[in-house]
């Protein structure tokens, strides 16, 4: 869409109420929203909280950020006050497999290459935080080392918002003296940086400079834990991090407000938009739609029972979005191209199985089904029929295609799952142990029959019990392929058992995180990555950024 048929962004910000010294314009479409905002708000009456996630991807993604901006351009159609709330893209997808992070066809967020690119610089500030802290440490030790900080076990790494996977284990300090103490590393792309999950969680400045200061840098020699207060880094970080936690607002292709903020992972992190950016958005609107990253079982389960509840942020409704060429190679299909009804009844049981956790969550969700061309008329008379037999309330959503015209069955569908009242049944209390959570999650919501620790994973857990975190929340790192810890294991598994290999500390996000598996925080480019069709005009115009 070009960027003039935009309006310009004070447009935007006047239909949510914003007066002119409530934002900062970033250009004509972008503007940053002051946390004054936040005070003016928090005694309105809050709007309703659509929360959109999906059963499990496949590696290109089911259309889970097209399914939320196309509906809420569909409520927009319908007369409804409404805001979209969206996590920031990462330069690492954008150039690697996936591609850009704003939507697709008709249902975008704009200007989409800004979003996807440099943005209002939220990304290079929180990549900067994260690293003032690692260079701080290291300094640390090579001046003297006061607090006898062990270089074996610094446990922070540094971050590039960069798929690259040759720094996934390196060297630092290899010259002689004056480059510093030579010690192992590592970088993280900046979504998994606790800094990045810090900023979703923070609910101002003082919270979010607490949070930093708490972070886990590593052990002393005595084997006592160093945090980033003891390196007095926190006051600097939150400097360089001052304008990054004011949401960003933009815009839809139809012209509804969307706030895009702070960009965590959904599998090493908690997957969602920003707290405060959700708060705001339910003090302006009345219908917020907020999106949780991968299936159900990740960023929905973590926004359910974590996100949720630090945050205290309603939830009204929930939609689940499938593709039918998703459940096909759930159900074994090599090619989700070509029409497989038998693939598709098998694989329509992983769909199955993310409506009954979300049911045993209390909620009835509204089954997104997003249309690709590929589609036949008989795979969506059969899982019609599927979903039918399931008493699943479905919509063909075709908000791609068609915007929010192609959203409106299904923005009528929620608007009247939001005449119910849910009480939500969260998978475990604040007060249970981390090690009764983890088991809590991986059987009612994964559905396992039994979970296995590893040797390290119980010296982990003592360890986070003698640090006197042992009720901390739990954030699980593992695939999003899968509703279990075996991305080959689809549809809707039983009887397997999942094995927690250790468990990691966030403690400024406030989360231990239980790895199950192999997670790359640090992912590599494909053989031939989205990089290579991105390109700049002679005119200045991007292309190739989808």
């Amino acid at each position: 869409m070009a960027t003039k048929d935009l309006m310009d962004i004070s447009e935007i910000a006047s239909k949510l109420g914003l007066s002119e010294n409530e934002f900062e314009k970033y250009g004509n479409y972008m503007a940053k929203v002051s946390l004054d905002v936040l005070k003016r708000v928090q005694n309105k009456k809050r709007g309703k909280l659509i929360l959109v996630t999906a059963m499990n991807p496949t590696k290109e993604g089911e259309g889970k950020t097209t399914t939320t901006i196309g509906l809420g351009q569909a409520f927009g159609r319908l007369g409804k006050k409404t805001v979209i709330a969206l996590r920031e893209p990462s330069l690492g997808p954008c150039f690697g497999v996936k591609g850009g992070a704003t939507g697709g066809g008709k249902s975008k967020v704009e200007p989409s290459d800004n979003i996807n690119l440099s943005f209002t610089g939220d990304f290079p500030a929180v990549t900067a935080a994260h690293n003032l802290l690692s260079a701080m440490i290291n300094n640390h030790i090579y001046h003297g080392n006061k607090l006898r900080i062990d270089p074996r076990r610094v446990l922070f790494p540094r971050a590039i918002d960069m798929n690259d996977r040759s720094l996934r284990e390196i060297i630092v300090g290899s010259g002689n003296s004056d480059t510093g103490v030579m010690m192992k590393d590592k970088f993280v792309i900046t979504p998994a940086s606790e800094v990045m999950a810090i900023m979703g969680l923070s609910s101002g400045y003082s919270d979010m400079k607490a949070r930093l200061s708490k972070i886990l840098v590593g052990y002393n020699y005595e084997g006592k834990p160093v945090f980033a207060g003891d390196i007095k880094a926190e006051g600097a970080m939150a400097a360089l991090l001052r304008d990054t936690i004011k949401p960003n607002i933009v815009q839809t292709t139809e012209g509804v407000p969307a706030f895009i903020h702070i960009g965590p992972f959904g599998n090493i992190a908690h997957g969602t938009s920003s707290i405060i950016a959700d708060r705001m958005a339910l003090g302006l609107a009345d219908y917020v739609l907020t999106e949780a990253g991968f299936g159900s079982e990740l960023g929905g389960q973590k926004f359910l029972d974590m996100v949720s509840v630090i945050g205290d942020l309603p939830i009204d409704a929930i939609v689940l979005v499938a593709t039918i060429r998703s459940m096909k190679l759930n159900g074994g299909a090599k090619d989700s191209s070509k029409e497989d009804v038998a693939a598709l009844e098998r694989g329509a049981q992983n769909v199955l199985k993310h409506v009954d956790s979300l049911r045993n969550y209390g909620f009835e969700p509204v089954v997104a089904l997003n249309r690709f061309p590929s589609d036949s008329p008989a795979e969506i008379k059969r899982i019609e029929e599927i979903l039918g037999e399931k008493k699943v309330t479905w919509s063909l959503s075709e908000v791609f295609a068609k915007g929010g015209e192609g959203g409106k069955d299904l923005a009528e569908k929620v608007l009247k799952a939001l005449d119910n009242t849910y009480a939500i049944k969260r998978t475990y209390n604040a007060s249970d142990p981390v090690r009764d959570k983890i088991v809590a999650i991986a059987k009612k919501v994964y559905g396992a029959s039994e979970v296995i620790f590893e040797k390290k994973a119980e010296r982990d857990l003592k360890n986070i019990e003698s640090m006197g975190l042992g009720k901390m929340h739990v954030c699980m790192a593992k695939t999003q392929y899968s509703v279990t810890d075996d991305p080959k294991l689809m549809g809707w598994p039983k009887g397997f058992t999942v094995t927690v290999k250790s468990v990691s500390i966030s403690s400024g996000a406030g989360f231990a995180v239980p790895m199950l598996g192999d997670i790359m925080t640090m992912p590599g480019l494909p053989t031939a990555p989205a990089a290579e069709g991105v390109d700049l005009t002679d005119d200045g115009e991007i292309t190739g950024l989808f």
